[in-house]
């Protein structure tokens, strides 16, 4: 099942993996017929936390020569950005429209062409139907084919996600979920956004969901799966966690490697449990407190000058007969 839509449409699209397109093809089968680019740039952890550098020209350079020798070696590279809150009003960030299209022209600066770019949450912030087209029509300026998107809690206020899932759901199951498959990695997008007393949450329907589509597939394939909220503890006080993730956990403990991608916190945190690694993604808004500093996750004030440091994208790369995923943290400045 996959739920995407064009980067050069103006309407959502998307589809069940067994209708074919227009090329008579299914969407999975596309997908995997696609060309892929990347190389791999890893990350220094140190901490807890991951620190990255800001490319220099000469890197720029190198970086598009790799994506070039990646293309000949059918290498995977795609693009994260996350928590854009278009709509927000406030001292934290005055101009967030401004920023994340500051962030779109550094997706489209990379030196490649990503395949698709995954937005990990909060797309809006008070999830209207203007917010929702706004966001859309800027993700149409991203260089790529494919935008993927999963919601956050910003774009449920209200509704449940009925108007996320009516602007970027199309071909989702339930509440917004689906997988996809692409150069022998698996990629499942969750929705643990909608109820939030409990933290972030599942569901069993959604529990049920990743245990069947992961049961056909051979240990040995690399997973990557997309949320919003962490699918670990990282500070439950702050709804940083999600309550039920560990029975997921446990339905991947069996792959040899497993990648989860979120947003919400607003900064970047790694932690590696086993065969799955964690990572948080930095946003394009505003910056968040680090846990327990402070008595709310309450958008922080820094000088002007420092705001970019806090905000940036992610590319994560992926080459056939590597064990692991590489990942690459951005800044905006």
């Amino acid at each position: 099942m996959t739920g995407y839509y064009d980067s050069h449409d103006s309407a959502p699209a998307g589809d069940t993996e067994q209708p074919a397109t227009e090329h008579g093809m299914s969407r999975r089968q596309l997908i995997r017929h696609a060309g892929w680019f990347g190389g791999a740039v890893v990350l220094t952890v140190a901490s807890g936390e991951v620190i990255s550098h800001i490319a220099d020209s000469r890197e720029t350079k190198s970086m598009a020569a790799a994506g070039a020798t990646a293309a000949a070696n059918s290498s995977l590279r795609f693009v994260q950005v996350s928590d854009s809150h278009i709509g927000f009003h406030g001292p934290a960030n005055t101009d967030v429209v401004g920023s994340f299209t500051e962030a779109i022209n550094q997706v489209n600066s990379l030196g490649f062409r990503p395949d698709f770019v995954m937005h990990s949450g909060d797309l809006t912030h008070l999830s209207t139907a203007g917010q929702f087209d706004q966001v859309k029509q800027m993700l149409t300026g991203m260089q790529t084919d494919r935008v993927f998107t999963v919601p956050g809690e910003h774009d449920s206020i209200g509704d449940a996600g009925r108007a996320y899932r009516k602007t970027f759901g199309m071909g989702t199951l339930g509440d917004g979920w689906y997988s996809f498959d692409t150069h022998g990695v698996h990629f499942i997008a969750l929705v643990n956004t909608l109820s939030l007393e409990k933290l972030g949450h599942l569901g069993n329907d959604q529990i049920d969901f990743v245990r069947k589509d992961i049961a056909g597939l051979s240990s040995d394939t690399p997973i990557v799966v997309f949320s919003h909220i962490p699918l670990f503890a990282m500070y439950p006080r702050w709804g940083w966690s999600t309550d039920d993730a560990l029975k997921v956990i446990a339905l991947l403990r069996r792959f040899s490697s497993v990648t989860c991608l979120n947003g919400h916190v607003h900064q970047l945190f790694t932690k590696t449990d086993g065969n799955i690694t964690f990572h948080s993604a930095t946003t394009t808004a505003y910056p968040l407190p680090k846990p327990g500093r402070g008595p709310a996750p309450t958008p922080q004030v820094v000088p002007a000058r420092q705001l970019k440091d806090a905000l940036g994208i992610r590319t994560v790369g992926y080459r056939q007969g590597d064990r692991e995923l590489a990942v690459k943290d951005q800044r905006l400045a």
